[in-house]
């Protein structure tokens, strides 16, 4: 087994309002030995909002604002902007996030030339009604069962219909391939990939034919026992000579509650719905008193990394009340990826 560092907390909550319940699941993204971090931050109620802080190095802290940089501006995210994840393509910044408007819970995106000012372009995924989802793909035979469980499930809850399937977890490649954006995003219990030329090109037309393919578009199957529950797309992906290296998420279904943790794939790098490889066991699971214990217990939920020479820090939410980081020599890693190809 691979070995990893727990490299501890680095970001806790403050009393700052917007922050005062948590800070988890953030954003990473590096220019030279400077590492931005857009992190989902919670206030009392569940609200959320991003928050900004910069580090010099992986773990040194140099600066934290003391307000929000993104927060709900626009019906579709009322109730909060959740779990951002950022790459650079093109000289342009993209900063997908969770927009939840109290029942609906959809990847949206926003764009930025600095890291300070971001332009939100709204919703990124398709906007279904549970009936919609399964008319589209009800052909498409018993593969589609645990869908209709699981959004089934979400769609009527506490008295009240969601409008929609909940599609989160958008996660960009970061640069194109073959001329095409492509990202990751999930509509439970798995991971899925969608690619376009250009972005305006995510029309209702475009997701009708895409929910008609829906098994053509399936990332991951679970396979092992840490994913027996679902499954969700982690960190932007890695890109290697050997394939994109990718940190996801898994979820276990254990008696004393759900239980996160961050595993580990390689993609083919011209073709990325192509898996090469995954490791049968977790990168790493919850086993720290911050990674145990929180506002939800029992979670390591990995969403950004930074490369520093052969060292890849993993950036993750611990508890869902604090920032942790873990690290791994990516040569070490893509070495026992290759074992299970």
């Amino acid at each position: 087994m691979i070995h990893v560092k727990r490299e501890g907390v680095v970001l806790e909550k403050t009393a700052l309002e917007f922050e005062d319940d948590g800070v988890l699941n953030p954003a990473v993204i590096a220019e030279g030995n400077q590492v931005h971090m857009f992190y989902r931050a919670v206030k009392t109620g569940n609200y959320s909002t991003i928050g900004y802080c910069r580090f010099d190095g992986p773990l040194d802290l140099v600066k934290r604002d003391d307000y929000p940089v993104i927060y709900p501006q626009y019906p579709y995210e009322s109730h909060g902007v959740e779990d951002p994840r950022i790459v650079k393509i093109d000289n342009l910044y993209y900063l997908t996030y969770t927009a939840y408007d109290g029942a609906n819970a959809l990847g949206a995106l926003a764009t930025s030339t600095d890291l300070v000012h971001f332009e939100k372009k709204g919703i990124m995924v398709p906007q279904f009604t549970f009936e919609k989802f399964k008319e589209l793909t009800d052909s498409l035979g018993e593969i589609m069962d645990p869908y209709y469980t699981w959004n089934v499930r979400g769609y009527e809850t506490e008295g009240h219909k969601k409008t929609f399937i909940w599609d989160k977890n958008v996660v960009f490649f970061p640069r194109k391939i073959n001329g095409r954006f492509y990202f990751m995003h999930r509509v439970k219990p798995q991971i899925q990939i969608a690619s376009v030329e250009n972005l305006d090109d995510l029309t209702p037309e475009y997701w009708e034919t895409y929910f008609r393919q829906f098994t053509d578009h399936i990332l991951f199957i679970p396979k092992f026992n840490h994913e027996t529950c679902y499954i969700g797309a982690g960190c932007p992906p890695v890109e290697t000579p050997e394939g994109w290296v990718t940190i996801y998420h898994s979820v276990e279904c254990l008696p004393e509650g759900n239980s996160y943790a961050a595993c580990a794939a390689l993609l083919d790098l011209d073709n990325p719905l192509i898996e090469l490889s995954r490791l049968p066991y977790p990168l790493f699971k919850p086993m720290m008193d911050y990674e145990i214990s929180g506002v939800v217990d029992l979670v390591c939920f990995p969403t950004g990394t930074f490369l520093q020479g052969d060292t890849l820090y993993i950036y993750y939410g611990a508890a869902d009340e604090r920032i942790a980081c873990a690290s791994v020599s990516l040569s070490e890693l893509l070495k026992e990826l290759i074992k299970y190809k």
